[in-house]
């Protein structure tokens, strides 16, 4: 089991990127538009580095939803290895069966 500090500082960057996701979009596509002036697009940048750090995508980490591993996760069911081998084992997951030799 992960630190509860750790799942919930988590928690709390998928709350504020998806509040300033839009913020973000919009100064993003003003950056890169070739056609703004300089001084516009000058602007656009201090304010888009004046949005907090953890509003962005890719300062969520992926985490299991029955353990909060943050390692050995699998994007399809969310799950951890460690998980999904237990649920396999347990028969939860359709169509997956555990191998033996």
């Amino acid at each position: 089991m992960a630190k509860k500090s750790a799942i919930e500082k988590n928690k709390f960057r998928k709350r504020k990127t998806k509040k300033f996701e839009n913020k973000r979009k919009q100064l993003k596509s003003l950056i890169m538009d070739k056609k703004t002036s300089d001084e516009e697009r000058f602007q656009a940048v201090i304010k888009l580095s004046s949005l907090p750090r953890n509003g962005c995508a890719t300062r969520i980490r992926n985490r299991c939803e029955l353990s909060g591993r943050p390692r050995g996760f699998y994007r399809r069911v969310k799950v951890s290895r460690i998980a999904l081998r237990q649920l396999a084992a347990s028969g939860l997951i359709p169509g997956m069966t555990k191998a033996s030799w």
